[in-house]
């Protein structure tokens, strides 16, 4: 038994009594298309890992008529996929779809990575949904992650969960690589010296640009007391799956921002409100006086 994707699986009625049924094949685990199958059932719009038995052929949509090798009179079901004004995507899909984005993925080259037909991914992404561990492992491998990952796992621990690479190469990054990383916005680190006069770091959402680091708080606050000194801020990321990631610090004097017109075009720009809620109104800008990274990379073999 061969399939590809968009064939319908057709299981009938068995000595046990069972219903027919039938569904499409979106997820092949061998090239070849030889079993298991992931199936959307029409009956219930639910996808599962199927091990056809006697009982079950393939009704080729595409690729062959009455004629051809494990076709049956089976009724063509059209792919049920989830219309956009509906959507309304889990955890999970919230995850594969800022993978693919973060990757610059399009759907249909996804899918073509995972195994998958692009509507089974766009049921993925958009609705709530738990595909079978082979449909999981097949995505997170065409993205580049984890399974564990897209599932949200290690949430609740810090990055760096992972074991150093091999031939590890850490290199120091310029200035333009730096602003690069730095992007337009994002979340990173200020450190300050609290009222007390202990260290204290606070991540914020911060937005960039001309070399200035702009970040809204409440006066009075941690951030806030970054205002007057010459402070540093951080931002990094990890990939717990390759070991790699990277840094960047840009160290500056930081002032309150009070121009109002300053102020409008920093709330007009801004990309998010900042995460922790609540009123906070006061813009803190960092100039950069320096700016410096480093990456860590696997090295060249050869």
């Amino acid at each position: 038994m061969r399939a590809h994707l968009g064939d319908q699986l057709v299981v009938e009625r068995t000595r046990s009594g069972a219903p027919r049924r039938d569904g499409e094949i979106v997820g092949l685990r061998h090239p070849d298309g030889t079993p298991p199958y992931e199936v959307r059932w029409s009956d219930t719009d639910e996808v599962t890992l199927v091990y056809p038995g006697p009982d079950a052929h393939i009704h080729h949509l595409e690729h062959g008529g009455p004629g051809a090798p494990d076709a049956g009179a089976a009724r063509t079901v059209p792919p049920a996929v989830p219309s956009a004004g509906a959507a309304n995507p889990g955890d999970l899909g919230r995850r594969v779809a800022a993978e693919r984005r973060a990757r610059g993925l399009g759907r249909e080259e996804t899918a073509r990575r995972a195994g998958m037909s692009p509507g089974y991914l766009a049921y993925l992404e958009e609705q709530p949904a738990d595909p079978s561990v082979t449909a999981l492992i097949g995505l997170a491998d065409a993205l580049g992650t984890t399974a564990a990952a897209l599932r949200g796992g290690g949430f609740d621990l810090p990055p760096g969960q992972g074991h150093a690479l091999l031939r590890p190469r850490l290199q120091d990054l310029g200035p333009d690589e730096c602003r690069a990383l730095l992007s337009t916005h994002g979340i990173g680190r200020v450190a300050v010296s609290a009222p007390d006069g202990r260290p204290a770091v606070v991540p914020v959402n911060y937005e960039f640009y001309d070399d200035t680091i702009a970040f809204r708080t409440r006066p009075g606050s941690l951030p806030a007391a970054a205002v007057g000194t010459e402070v540093a801020f951080e931002v990094d990321h990890v990939d717990d799956a390759l070991s790699q990631g990277w840094s960047v610090l840009a160290v500056g004097p930081a002032s309150v921002v009070t121009d109002p017109r300053a102020v409008h075009g920093l709330v007009e720009r801004s990309h998010t409100t900042p995460w922790p809620g609540g009123e906070r109104d006061l813009w803190v800008s960092i100039r950069a006086a320096t700016l410096t990274g480093r990456r860590i990379t696997e090295a060249n073999p050869h």
